[in-house]
């Protein structure tokens, strides 16, 4: 059946010849074809809305059509006016058309029905190439009466001409927005801060534990002595213990009063440095595997590897090429002015003290013990040791943190250590009893050079003095 244009409208102006063709039912004249009739014939497609968003042209009105239906401008929804040179240049295509507007933005609205003016799905030619048709509605597969089933509601139907919904998701998660944007740098922010904090705190801890090294692992709570100090006479009185009771009493020498001094000005830097150079010559004909080495020159005892040999009888007169007499005096003098030194601290006679054995010098280094000759750290009582020990003595010969670091002598004292720090020329004495408990501790790096010269108030414990012959 031939389909009739236009469908009459209220307030529709058309041309005289088109009003009377549709209102006689006619097809549009042959003697003035319009652009509808021209369409419909070319091809026997009703006009379409293409897939772009547009819809074809209404009825001529001058230069603009009118698009049934509708109120906006031809390229938005709900129909209005198209340029009719537009739809004239589409005449003959119907590919990409579809028979009926559909909602969505760019799109004309309009219902195909009579009340719409437009004519409906099944008024068009039964062949329309490249006119697809709108599937028609399924069948209600339910029997009569059945209730209806719950209606799923598809997603959100993204705009014309814009990405699918997921692709944009997509594309929104791979650029994130300023609000991330800023979280993610506060956050990165945040773990900078950390790990600084973290190695401010790390290095805060490894210099406590360094200088917890360098200070002593014993407690040290008081620095007797300091390297830097130059001390004239510093003495401190200590109760003194039990263990001369148990040795035979000499009255005017055994200890009544127990105490530990220390001073500077009692030997020179520079006799300090004679005497050094002593033993070094002397240390330097064997030494130990470990750390610790000791020369005698009383004895003779030299460490030489895990063991101790008698310098004189095994060198013989190769000794006189090492030592001279020289030597041995400085030695001497060194003695009697420690002797001296004491006597005047604890209020004795120095005749009244002798020199006992073992008096040695000593040199310690950082290498690892060898033998338990080698481990000088321990805590230690000189009169349990020694039995003939009363009074202790050790002269430095080298200075702490120049020398050497570690090695400070600490006495560890109920409740609280006291440290002296060795600096050449310095003396330190105590009683020998266990009112003086000591220990030295490790050498961590250089070399430490100091004599330990000891007496005994027992004549039948003392020695004489080194000889050289």
């Amino acid at each position: 059946m031939p389909v009739r244009w236009p469908p009459r409208q209220p307030g529709l102006s058309l041309p005289e010849e088109e009003t009377q063709g549709s209102a006689a039912g006619r097809p549009f004249p042959a003697s003035r074809p319009s652009l509808h009739q021209s369409l419909l014939s070319s091809n026997g497609c009703w006009p379409c809305q293409r897939s772009e968003g547009w819809w074809p042209p209404a009825p001529a009105v001058g230069r603009w059509g009118l698009v049934p239906g509708g109120r906006g401008r031809g390229r938005t929804g709900g129909g209005g006016r198209v340029r009719l040179e537009e739809a004239e240049s589409r005449r003959g295509d119907c590919s990409g058309l579809i028979p009926l507007p559909g909602p969505g933005r760019g799109r004309a609205r309009a219902a195909a029905s009579p009340q719409s003016g437009w004519p409906s799905e099944a008024s068009l030619p039964a062949a329309c190439p490249g006119c697809p048709r709108a599937p028609g509605p399924a069948p209600d597969p339910r029997p009569p009466g059945a209730p209806m089933a719950p209606q799923r509601r598809g997603g959100p139907r993204a705009p014309d001409g814009g990405a699918p919904t997921a692709e944009r998701e997509r594309q929104r998660r791979r650029r994130p927005s300023s609000v991330k944007k800023g979280r993610l740098l506060q956050e990165s922010l945040r773990q900078k801060w950390l790990k600084a904090a973290f190695l401010g705190s790390s290095a805060i801890l490894g210099g406590l534990l360094l200088w917890s090294c360098v200070s002593g692992d014993d407690g040290v709570t008081e620095v007797l002595a300091q390297q830097s100090e130059v001390l004239q006479d510093r003495f401190i009185e200590v109760p003194c213990s039990e263990d001369y009771d148990s040795h035979k009493r000499f009255e005017g020498c055994t200890p009544r009063m127990c105490g530990r001094g220390v001073t500077d000005t009692v030997i020179t830097r520079e006799e300090a440095e004679r005497i050094r150079r002593i033993a070094e010559r002397g240390l330097a004909l064997g030494g130990s595997d470990g750390g610790a080495s000791i020369l005698d020159l009383h004895s003779g005892a030299l460490s030489v590897g895990k063991h101790f040999v008698n310098l004189y009888r095994y060198f013989g007169d190769k000794i006189q090429e090492i030592f001279s007499e020289e030597d041995f005096q400085i030695y001497r003098e060194a003695r009697q002015k420690i002797q001296h030194t004491i006597a005047r601290a604890f209020g004795l006679r120095p005749s009244s003290m002798y020199l006992t054995k073992p008096t040695f010098f000593s040199r310690i280094n950082n290498t690892a013990a060898k033998t338990t000759h080698d481990e000088y750290w321990h805590p230690h009582i000189d009169k349990v040791t020694y039995g003939s020990f009363d009074y202790t003595s050790l002269l430095y010969l080298s200075d702490y943190t120049e020398d050497f670091g570690g090695g400070r002598f600490v006495f560890m004292d109920e409740g609280a250590n006291r440290t002296v720090e060795p600096r050449a020329g310095r003396i330190s004495f105590f009683t020998s009893g266990s009112e003086n408990l000591h220990r030295v501790e490790k050498v961590r790096w250089g070399t430490r050079f100091a004599i330990t010269i000891s007496f005994t108030c027992n004549p039948d414990h003392g020695i004489g003095d080194p000889a050289f012959t």
